[in-house]
């Protein structure tokens, strides 16, 4: 060996004696990439230009024939070079024809995650050229392809002969055995710079049966986050919509917004036009959906009459931030009759709402400023006196605390609105307040609250409901009512072991005015009442603004809990609300009528991940029975998962100001399976308990998925009719091969 390459080793390794006495030879020498390249005698100018990028070399022995120009590697070598590796038993370097040969266990990793494996390899340009034969690749999504021979050409092509691509992973027991699906093909090209895997003249498999030839394919490689093209399609069957296809195509615009085209063909002719597009933006994002479909005239009945029509959606939907202080968004949904929807199984809802927004906050205020429309489905519903409003404004500030932790506050609301028909309401609402949160050293909690409440409203058309036939009301109104409240609640906490118990009774004492709700004002807002644990301790248990709760009263409970070490824990709360006289603004039936009300609470039991038990009740006051059950039950691991909830309201008549409702009956139950490794099922079932009810909707499916394939199918049937949407039995299956695309 010259003196150069004498000098070469000793500047990196030492002295020549010490590193030939090494047994194995060991050798880790970092050159440009010229040592391989170029002459020896080139090697120490230490080419660093771009074109030729550092080489790692590292093996077990090393050797150099100036005479041949060939540099030897042997034993677990491997080099590095641009971000890709190379792996092999042996490699030799023929620096004559800058050709460098890899044999046995050949492995070569690419800088995009990918690794490839060959018996025999020879590569030249910086590993960016060469063949391979006995290829077998693994791509980042673990995905594989094996072929015969493959060429390889500026570093982001390969081309391979008889080849066979699939994500599937092969039996363990018996790994000669076909996966359940592959692609055989005479010739694949991946094109990494394009990120494409192409085939040409090829078959698709299953369980080692060809079942589809096609001449040539396409579909991006695992790099590949978002690509334009068709989606898996899905497919149906309803006895009122016959056969249904659903053929999705997906167009990625730009990197920060999309278009989902979603036609929906039915063996009845009809044809459905849907889409979905989004966008992201600097400081927010927004998407909509929509369909349109020109289809057969119905009547108000939904009867077909002689014609046709156009029918359809908008669905959208917004958020920007304006600065950190200010956002605006909004929710914007319309549909062009009462059952487009429901027909065509889009959504079920029965109320459209449409709300603009802006809204601000800080450590200390909140303002927002909405509006509402709303577009009525149901078959009662008469559009012209659906209520929009336009704007709802709403202000919040509360101050820094002051005296022994004392703040006041301020919350303000101005709402004005309008029908086509019927009442107008405009109101502005201002309640000022003091606070004062206070802990004894006992361990007593005390909030102490002092209120003043104004409400001013401008009113057209209101109908007295306490007197029907009384005129109506337009003009000028107002109420103005203070209110005071004392709560008290005394948490004691016992330990025992790895478990931690709470008992915490609550007393609240409320005094403000009786009356209040005068017929002049309309109830627009605190129409729909419900009392129950949640309202329990609220000073008032309306939903709005509307209607006030009066009269000196007091709520009281008991709260208890037992909180495990791992997470488990059991709660429960009981309570009643007292009024020194009744108060006719609570409807009969709704638990608030009587001096005394009904008793109200719940108990949540949770010890573990896989069982949970929750029981809302209101009892009567007078004999304990239950005027409202709500029970719901979760159990089971993954093997089988049980979900059962039932739920009793009894009935609610509809008075002076709450609005009101029939008994209600219902049960809901589903179960789930994973009772094999790839295969689940479930079932759903929905049935209404009343005399006059029966099932609402059941369904019940199973579904197949690995790591390389989708299979499911779901068959239920609806017992809901509203017009042209009947009872329906509906059959759906959807077949996915995952990685193409």
């Amino acid at each position: 060996m010259n003196n150069l390459l004498h000098k070469v080793v000793e500047v990196f390794f030492g002295s020549f004696e010490n590193l030939c006495i090494a047994k194995p030879l060991v050798f880790f020498f970092l050159v440009s990439s010229a040592l391989i390249a170029a002459k020896v005698n080139e090697i120490a100018a230490e080419d660093k230009s771009p074109s030729n990028p550092p080489v790692i070399l590292s093996a077990d022995k090393i050797s150099y024939d100036e005479l041949a120009g060939l540099v030897k590697a042997i034993g677990n070598v491997e080099v590095s070079q641009a971000g890709r590796i190379l792996m092999a038993d042996s490699i030799t370097y023929n620096q004559s024809n800058d050709v460098m040969t890899a044999n046995g266990n050949v492995a070569l990793m690419e800088v995009t995650g990918e690794v490839a494996f060959a018996d025999y390899v020879q590569l030249k340009d910086q590993m960016k050229m060469g063949v391979l034969k006995n290829l077998r690749v693994i791509l980042d999504d673990e995905s594989r392809i094996s072929a015969n021979f493959a060429k390889r050409s500026d570093g982001n092509r390969t081309e391979m002969s008889k080849a066979v691509y699939s994500p599937c992973e092969l039996c363990e027991d018996n790994p000669e055995e076909p996966p359940l699906w592959q692609i055989k093909a005479n010739k694949v090209v991946h094109d990494q710079k394009n990120r494409d895997i192409s085939y040409y003249d090829a078959w698709m498999e299953f369980y080692g049966i060809p079942l589809i030839y096609t001449p040539y394919f396409e579909h991006p490689d695992p790099s590949v986050d978002r690509r334009s093209g068709f989606l898996a399609p899905s497919y149906s069957n309803s006895s009122s919509l016959g056969f249904e296809l659903t053929t999705p195509y997906y167009w990625n615009i730009q990197p920060n917004r999309d278009l989902t085209f979603i036609p929906r063909l039915y063996s009845s002719g009809e044809l459905v036009l849907g889409g979905e597009y989004r966008e992201k933006l600097l400081k927010g994002s927004f998407k909509s959906s929509g369909s349109i479909t020109y289809t057969d005239k119905l009547n108000d009945e939904g009867n077909e009459i002689s014609g046709n029509e156009f029918r359809g959606h908008i669905f959208s939907e917004g958020n920007f931030q304006i600065n950190p202080t200010w956002k605006w968004g909004y929710n914007f949904q319309r549909a062009s009759d009462d059952t487009y929807l429901r027909r065509y199984r889009i959504d079920s809802q029965d109320t459209l709402t449409t709300e603009p927004f802006i809204e601000g906050s800080d450590k200390r205020r909140y303002v927002s400023a909405k509006a509402y429309f709303f577009q009525g489905l149901r078959k009662t519903d008469d559009q012209g006196h659906i209520p929009f409003i336009l704007p709802s404004i709403d202000y919040s500030y509360t101050s820094n605390p002051g005296w022994a932790g004392s703040f006041s506050s301020i919350n303000a609301n101005i709402m004005l609105l309008q029908r086509l028909e019927g009442a107008d309401s405009r109101r502005i609402s201002i309640e000022g307040s003091w606070n004062l949160p206070m802990i004894t050293q006992g361990g007593h909690i005390w909030t102490s609250y002092f209120g003043l409440r104004g409400d001013i409203y401008h009113v057209n058309n209101v109908e007295n409901k306490r007197n029907p036939s009384a005129k109506n009301h337009s003009g000028i109104t107002g109420r103005i009512r203070p209110e005071v409240m004392v709560e008290w609640r005394y948490p004691l906490v016992a330990k025992s072991g790895t478990t931690r118990q709470v008992v915490e009774p609550v007393v609240q004492t409320i005094i403000s005015p009786y009356g209040g709700n005068p017929a002049k004002i309309p109830n627009e807002d605190s129409q729909n009442f419900e009392f129950n644990d949640s309202n329990l301790f609220s000073r008032s248990r309306f939903t709005g603004l509307d209607r006030l709760e009066s009269g000196p009263r007091i709520n009281y409970g008991l709260r208890y809990g037992i909180y495990g070490k791992n997470g488990g824990r059991t709660t429960a709360l009981i309570g009643q609300s007292a009024r020194l006289k009744d108060d006719d603004t609570f409807g009969s039936g709704s638990g608030l009528e009587d001096t005394f009300s009904d008793y109200v609470g719940k108990i949540s039991i949770e010890p573990t991940d896989y069982f949970s038990f929750n029981y809302r009740f209101r009892l009567d006051r007078l004999n304990g029975e239950a005027r409202r059950n709500e029970i719901n039950f979760a159990g089971g691991r993954d093997y089988l998962r049980l979900n059962i909830g039932y739920a009793l309201l009894e009935k609610q008549l509809s008075e002076v100001e709450t609005s009101g409702f029939a008994n209600r009956e219902e049960m809901a139950v589903s179960a789930t399976s994973q009772f094999a490794k790839f295969w689940s099922a479930d079932a759903n079932l929905r049935h209404n308990l009343t005399g006059s009810g029966g099932t609402i909707s059941w369904s019940t499916g199973i579904k197949y998925e690995d790591e390389c394939f989708i299979f499911n199918t779901q068959y239920g049937r609806t017992f809901t009719e509203d017009r042209e949407v009947k009872p329906d039995s509906t059959l759906i299956f959807r077949v996915l091969l995952k990685n193409l695309g």
